[in-house]
């Protein structure tokens, strides 16, 4: 049975309280006198993180700082959320060099074969990454371990954790400066997190360019390539592995296609699992979750620019997992390829098979935790596509379609 389509309603307004915010923010951008705005310059915020950071993240905040003064118009809210977040990542960063440096046993520990998955956006990663947390032989980096970046032990208990209600704290607050988001991408602090997310610590990370328009920042990141963040990757996974007495990890971010190179110098027995979907039903979706999680940040959003910046990305993006799969390096054994439609209709049977690709066992244990996850969520995990009008992103199907028909053609993809 395929999961119902909604028809979205408009971008629900803002509660009382938080137009209110939003509006005392404001008054205070037009009357406080600019030295008591934050500064947002690279050697701002390190003095303000007060730790020494690498010279790649150094080059990599420097990189960023300069595009968003030039490239982007912030608003208040923008403003404040760059710096109080751009310096918990520099902080977060010498937190994981300082405890490597502490202890050798978690530096020399491997990181075993990961699993990464990878896939167009909005094309059933997500869940698929979600699913396979049930399983508790598998490791993921949770959202509140990108904040607080800490083992989590393998009898944790979310209830009452402290990192946990902040972030859950967090999350909730961004739901009400941004409404449509929990309805597009719903999230907890013990979700599954995206490894964007971790590369982001060291400022060389693809996840900058959704919240901001950056350009300059992107072709920088780009031409450098990811072997530095994904360097540190390691090191991120290294810390949160020790004592868990774990070491298979399940790792989603669609970004990872544009990374693949360092992924598999960094991991050289990584493993892949390659989600598919039609094209055509994943580029507004993608179009208006870029626009609602800027609108906080942003001035002047341009739709269009937002359509055109997604869809020449993805087009690169889908010739990339072309490319990947006739890369005559990456043995078959190590991928595995499995269609939205599947997901979608099928889970436990698509889970079937990746384990037993990977050879992995799965348990009765898992099985359960899956099942009950699937019932526990509406539509079998999907809360049901989401039609946008294309023309308000600037998309022409009929224009589109042709430059995605190598992928489509290449790995079967219905349509």
């Amino acid at each position: 049975m395929n999961p119902p389509v909604i028809e979205p309603s408009r971008a629900p307004p803002l509660r009382l309280p938080f137009r209110l915010f939003l509006a005392g923010l404001s008054i205070t951008e037009r009357l406080a006198p600019k030295f008591l705005l934050p500064k947002l310059d690279a050697g701002a915020l390190i003095k303000s993180a007060g730790v020494n950071i690498s010279p790649g993240a150094e080059l990599g905040l420097r990189q960023l700082t300069a595009s968003l003064a030039a490239d982007t118009e912030l608003t208040m809210f923008g403003k404040l959320s760059v710096y109080w977040d751009f310096v918990r990542l520099l902080r977060n960063a010498a937190q994981i060099e300082e405890k490597l440096a502490k202890n050798p046993a978690i530096a020399g520990a491997p990181v075993i074969a990961p699993i990464f998955i990878l896939g167009l956006p909005r094309s059933g990663t997500t869940f698929l990454h979600e699913l396979l947390a049930q399983d508790n032989s598998n490791l993921v980096p949770r959202a509140w371990q990108t904040i607080y970046p800490e083992p989590r032990a393998r009898d944790f208990s979310a209830a009452g954790d402290r990192h946990v209600n902040i972030v859950n704290g967090q999350l909730k607050f961004f739901g009400g400066i941004a409404p449509e988001f929990p309805q597009l991408h719903p999230i907890d602090a013990e979700s599954p997190q995206e490894c964007s997310e971790i590369t982001a610590a060291v400022f060389q990370s693809l996840r900058f360019d959704t919240t901001f328009r950056v350009p300059d920042y992107q072709a920088w990141i780009d031409a450098r390539g990811h072997l530095e963040a994904f360097e540190f990757h390691r090191k991120f996974l290294q810390v949160l592995q020790h004592g868990t007495g774990l070491t298979r990890w399940v790792l989603k971010c669609p970004d990872h296609s544009f990374c693949l190179e360092a992924i598999m110098q960094i991991y050289p027995d990584a493993q892949f699992v390659v989600v598919h979907r039609d094209p055509m039903k994943v580029f507004a979706s993608v179009a208006h979750l870029t626009e609602v999680l800027r609108r906080p940040f942003l001035k002047n959003i341009d739709p269009v620019e937002i359509g055109t910046q997604v869809t020449e990305r993805w087009v690169d993006g889908a010739q990339r997992l072309v490319d990947f799969d006739q890369h005559g390096d990456v043995d078959p054994a190590r991928k595995i390829h499995v269609h939205y439609d599947e997901l979608a209709n099928v889970p436990m049977a698509a889970v079937a098979r990746i384990y037993e690709h990977f050879n992995l066992p799965l348990t009765a244990t898992a099985t359960t935790a899956m099942e009950t996850f699937l019932k526990n969520r509406k539509s079998g995990g999907y809360g049901g596509e989401r039609r946008y009008v294309l023309d308000r992103f600037g998309i022409n199907p009929q224009l589109l379609k042709p430059q995605f028909s190598p992928y489509v053609s290449y790995f079967g993809i219905s349509i």
